[in-house]
Order: C-alpha cells, then structure tokens, then sequence
C-alpha cells in the first residue's frame, strides 16, 4: 500500500515561491508513488472559529465546512507538506485560520500540557517563502516567525518535523537547484 501525503498550499499565487517548491514535492513525491491529496485553501469553504471550544472534548469542529473532510484526511495521512508564505512574519490568515480550527483535532486538554491525538508516526515538512531577503529574513525574524508559527501547530498535534525549505528574497523567477536537492534528500531520507 502506497503511503499518503497532504499537500496543503496555503499561499493565494499557485505559481508563486510556495507553490513552486510545492510543485516540486509533489512531482517528486508522485514519482516515488506516494497516494498524494492536494489542497489549496484557497479554494476551501472555511469558516472562523467561534471560540465554543467543543472541539476539545470531541476532537471534531461543530461548524460544517471543508474543515472536516481536512481533519480527515490529516488524521489518515503518512506525511503533511505546509506551504505557505510569509506574512508579516507569519502564516497568512487562511492558515491560521485552519489552525485554529483543527485546535481539537490535534490536540486535548489536560491539567498540565495539551495531549497530542495525531500519531509521532506521522511527519510534516514545512515550506515558505519571503521577499526579505537573507539573511535579513532570518536576522529580523521574518522567515522565523512563520515556521515557528507552523512548527507550533504540528508539534502540538504530535507529528514528527522532517524538514524545511525558506525562499528568500524571491529575486529569481526559477526555484534555486539547492531547494530542489533538499526536498529530494527530505523525501528520500525521511519520509
């Protein structure tokens, strides 16, 4: 049985940095033969979060949107790729949006620290791109912030980080061939 990579783009420009990197994994991905599932959340029917908090103790949002067949597919998959670009030093508001909605899914309350439900088993690689170039991007935190914000997300939900690939300064049209050898070594090594 093949296994299953979550492909989530979280950048408005298919085309863009995040897109392209993303592109890559999953050509890379297919010719391996990985069950691959593609979803741009742009294109989601995804409510915000009303704060009831049901989620905690059901794992599941009481909204019905887009948002249960995404926790779905999350709960079932081998591996999640993230790619989003950076916006003032974070993820654009759809992907925040999802976090906050899959609050539950991920994770349960305790008198301590959250628990996570999602399997250590499973893994997520992280892409992201931004138009500060480095090493400002890192220096000023611009880059930084958005992977910690995705970082956070994930290991809260118990998956294991395999990796990440950072574009920045986007002054070239082309992906630079490093981030091509990078995502193929994450692929083959860890996932």
């Amino acid at each position: 049985m093949s296994k299953k990579l979550l492909a989530l783009l979280g950048s408005p420009h298919k085309d863009g940095a995040t897109g392209t990197m993303l592109k890559y994994v999953l050509q890379e991905a297919e010719q391996q033969g990985w069950q691959i599932t593609f979803i741009n959340l742009y294109e989601q029917n995804i409510g915000y979060c009303n704060g009831c908090r049901t989620c905690i103790k059901t794992g599941n949002c009481v909204i019905k949107d887009d948002v249960q067949e995404i926790s779905r597919l999350i709960r079932e998959c081998d591996v999640v790729v993230l790619a989003a670009p950076v916006y003032w030093a974070n993820v654009p508001a759809v992907v925040k949006n999802l976090f906050d909605r899959l609050l539950g899914v991920v994770m349960e309350e305790t008198k301590t620290f959250p628990k996570a439900r999602l399997s250590k088993n499973q893994k997520y690689f992280l892409l992201t791109a931004c138009n500060t170039p480095a090493p400002f991007s890192f220096l000023y935190g611009q880059s930084t912030g958005a992977i910690r914000s995705m970082k956070e997300f994930f290991k809260t939900s118990g998956m294991k980080y395999v990796g990440k690939c950072v574009w920045a300064g986007q002054d070239k049209q082309v992906m630079p061939i490093r981030f091509e050898k990078k995502i193929t070594k994450i692929l083959n090594r860890y996932v």
